[in-house]
């Protein structure tokens, strides 16, 4: 009987309860159908409200970060980046890559991975080469004895940018220009990415936001850097997650190009500008 009772009790309460929902329910509008997936809502208490502020703090910690990367005799380093591609109608396309970098000084080796496009950028001290696996076409030039001289030269005459050298310049003095333009810099606060205790900070530019995740302690790496280009409409975002060595073991036979039986050279363009 006490079973029996117990079961009365609580079909009696779920009874209530419905006869309540039904009430409130015809006295309240129903909520808006579905449409498709639902993006998450944030889990923050507030917005973080930082227009216009520059943190000496923000600026120095770049600075760290890329002073304690130029120290290390070799780097290795895998990035998984997402990057957005803007359809004509407005769509943002996500593109998975995957880019492993060997570095010393001087010489770096970078091979880039997608299911779009494959690269593999050497510099061996007295060379740089750009190499296409999936096309089977390679192109060598003559290159100054520094890493930094490389990059600039390749940008200048080529027009070539390497993924995330950008990370290796702050500290150098060649990006105080764009230090001065920041519209904002400023410490979001800490934030564990893999594993890893970081510093968030994010930045302002003229075109594009951009934020970093730098390890805490006296290894100052970065973690993880997001990019988004403000000046399409889309937003389009590039996202990477970085994992490091720090002076792991190489030798030349890591630095030097040699390109497939079948691979033909080509003459690199000449970057002509804007016209």
């Amino acid at each position: 009987m006490k079973r029996l009772s117990y079961t009365v009790l609580a079909f009696g309460l779920t009874f209530a309860t419905s006869t309540s929902a039904i009430a409130q329910a015809a006295a309240d509008p129903a909520p808006p159908p579905r449409t498709g997936q639902q993006f998450p809502t944030s889990g923050m208490e507030a917005p973080v409200t930082n227009e216009g502020t520059i943190d000496d703090g923000a600026v120095e910690a770049l600075n760290e970060m890329s002073n304690y990367l130029m120290s290390a005799k070799t780097l290795a380093l895998t990035s998984e980046a997402t990057r957005d591609v803007v359809t004509n109608d407005g769509q943002r396309i996500q593109l998975e890559g995957v880019a492993k970098y060997k570095i010393r000084r001087p010489g770096f080796v970078i091979d880039y991975d997608s299911d779009i496009k494959s690269r593999r950028f050497i510099y061996d001290g007295k060379n740089f080469t750009v190499y296409s696996p999936k096309l089977g076409f390679y192109a060598t030039v003559p290159a100054p004895g520094t890493n930094r001289e490389v990059l600039d030269t390749i940008y200048q005459k080529f027009g070539i940018a390497l993924p995330l050298e950008d990370l290796f310049r702050w500290g150098d003095g060649s990006s105080a220009a764009r230090v001065q333009a920041f519209k904002s810099a400023y410490n979001v606060g800490t934030a564990t990415i893999d594993g890893v205790p970081t510093d968030h900070y994010a930045f302002r530019e003229a075109d594009i936001d951009w934020e970093i995740w730098i390890q805490q302690g006296d290894q100052p790496l970065p973690k993880k850097l997001v990019i988004v280009d403000r000046t399409d409409p889309s937003r389009p975002t590039f996202t990477a997650r970085l994992n490091w060595q720090v002076n792991p073991a190489f030798t030349d036979a890591d630095f030097t190009f040699v390109p497939d039986a079948n691979a033909k050279r080509i003459q690199l363009a000449t970057f002509k500008g804007d016209k």
